[in-house]
């Protein structure tokens, strides 16, 4: 979280691997090459660092899945419902499945 919050594509990606999924209602993206590009995306978009408050509101883990909710007041405009699904093996995310409601300013 620390490093998506400053905005670290390379440090976010420490914790995936070439054969890591990412699944959202946009799609399926697998591997460094296509997550890197998303990560840019993020930090130059919706998530550029300094621009955005970020919640916390739900988090639980059992075994190798951890389970987040929150949301987040952003310069364009307002998570107002963010869910992220982490399944993590060996210490790196194998699938993280990710959805929000977002609503433009």
């Amino acid at each position: 979280m620390e490093s998506f919050g400053a905005g670290d594509v390379d440090e976010v990606l420490k914790d995936y691997t070439d054969d890591s999924v990412f699944i959202s209602p946009d799609g399926r993206l697998t591997g460094l090459d296509a997550l890197r590009e998303a990560f840019s995306g993020f930090f130059s978009g919706l998530f550029k660092p300094g621009t955005y408050e970020f919640t916390m509101d739900a988090m639980d883990l059992e075994g190798e899945v951890a389970f987040i909710a929150w949301h987040s007041a952003n310069e364009g405009a307002d998570v107002t419902l963010a869910t992220d699904t982490f399944i993590v093996r060996d210490g790196k995310i194998a699938v993280q499945t990710f959805a929000a409601q977002i609503e433009e300013k």
